[in-house]
C-alpha cells in the first residue's frame, strides 16, 4: 500500500514539474503586463513605455503597460509583488518605492523580500539648481554663505525625507551648517517658487526646460558619475561628498522567478537599450543610459536599502 502511494506521489510530483518546466521553456506565449505605478504622462510612465515599447520586439509577445498609481506607489508596486511568478506580470518601480517610503509607512510589500530586479536601464538626473541672476556662482558658494548665515538659506524639494531633503541634510550634517526645508507638493511648485524668490535653490527633480532657457542654473548634480548632458556641472563626489543618491530607472518582477524567465526579460530589455529608438527617447527625456544585470541591480537595491534605513532612522532622532 505503501508503495502504491509513493508511486502515486512520485507520479504527480513528475506531472507537475515537468508542466511547469515546460512553460518555463515555452515562455513567454502570451502577452506580458508592465504596471507603472505612476500616472499616466508622467516621467516613469513614458520611460516604461519607450522601454517596453523596444523590449516587445525581442520578446516575441506584446508587453502592455498599465497605469496603477496611488498610495505613495504601493498599488502598482505590490501589484506587481503579489503576482504569480511566471514572468507575465513585471514593472516599474520607483526609486522612492523601494528606499524612502519602506521606513516611513506599513506597505504591503518589502522591497528586497518580494521583488526580483530584472534590470536597470537608466537614471533620472537630480540636482541643485539656483535662479540665473542667484549671486551663487556654485555649490561652494551656497555652503560658505550658509556656514556664515545660519538656516538663512532656503531650499525647496518634493516633500519631507525625499531624496533631495536627505542629500541636502546630510551635507549640512558633515558640515555643521543648517538650512531651512520647505517642502512643497512637486517639483513644479518648487521650481516657481524659485523662479518667485521665495527659496535659494532647489534640490531634486530638474526642469530641463528652464535650463535651457537660461533661467535657472545647475550648480550640483546628485548623481554617481558625471554626465555628459552637463559636462561642466559637479557631481556629489567630484566635491567631496560620498552621500548615495539612487536615481534608478529599473524593471522588476515578483520573487521567485525562475532564472531562465529573469534571463529572457533581461536580454529583451538589454537589447531594447541598444535600439536607437530607445537611446533617441532617452535624450529627449532627458535620462541617462545604466546599465545594471539582474544580479547587478539586485546587490546595488540590497546594499542601498540599508543606507536609506541608517540614513532615515538617525534624521527622523534629530
Amino acid at each position: 500500500m505503501i508503495s502504491v502511494v509513493c508511486s502515486v506521489a512520485l507520479l504527480l510530483f513528475a506531472h507537475f514539474g515537468y508542466g511547469q518546466q515546460t512553460e518555463v521553456t515555452k515562455y513567454p506565449n502570451r502577452p506580458v503586463t508592465f504596471i507603472v505605478p505612476l500616472s499616466a504622462g508622467s516621467g516613469g510612465d513614458l520611460v516604461s513605455r519607450l522601454i517596453a515599447k523596444e523590449a516587445e520586439r525581442f520578446l516575441g509577445q506584446p508587453i502592455t503597460v498599465v497605469n496603477k498609481p496611488g498610495g505613495s506607489y504601493a498599488i502598482g508596486v505590490s501589484a506587481v509583488a503579489v503576482s504569480k511568478p511566471d514572468g507575465y506580470t513585471i514593472g516599474y518601480t520607483p526609486v522612492a518605492s523601494l528606499f524612502i517610503t519602506p521606513f516611513l509607512e506599513k506597505l504591503p510589500y518589502h522591497p528586497i523580500k518580494d521583488l526580483q530586479r530584472i534590470i536597470q536601464f537608466g537614471e533620472m538626473n537630480f540636482g541643485v539648481a539656483v535662479k540665473n541672476d542667484s549671486s551663487f556662482k556654485s555649490f561652494k558658494d551656497l555652503i560658505a554663505y550658509a556656514r556664515q548665515n545660519p538656516r538663512k538659506l532656503t531650499y525647496g524639494t518634493g516633500a519631507v525625507y525625499s531624496s533631495g531633503n536627505l542629500a541636502i541634510e546630510r551635507i549640512a550634517k558633515k558640515e555643521g551648517l543648517q538650512f531651512t526645508h520647505i517642502p512643497f507638493k512637486g517639483g513644479s511648485e518648487f521650481q516657481a517658487a524659485l523662479l518667485g524668490g521665495h527659496i535659494h535653490f532647489t534640490a531634486g527633480d530638474l526642469n530641463h526646460a528652464l535650463l535651457e532657457a537660461g533661467q535657472t542654473r545647475l550648480l550640483l548634480l546628485f548623481a554617481e558619475s558625471p554626465r555628459p548632458e552637463y559636462p561642466h556641472t559637479p557631481t556629489l563626489k567630484d566635491i567631496g561628498y560620498d552621500i548615495p543618491y539612487p536615481a534608478m530607472t529599473s524593471v522588476s518582477g515578483p520573487k521567485g522567478l525562475p532564472e531562465e524567465i529573469i534571463k529572457k526579460l533581461e536580454d529583451a530589455f538589454f537589447k531594447a537599450m541598444k535600439e536607437p529608438a530607445f537611446i533617441k527617447g532617452m535624450k529627449e527625456l532627458h535620462l541617462t543610459i545604466v546599465h545594471r544585470s539582474s544580479k547587478e541591480a539586485e546587490e546595488y537595491v540590497s546594499h542601498t536599502y540599508h543606507v536609506f534605513e541608517k540614513l532615515i532612522r538617525e534624521y527622523k532622532s534629530n
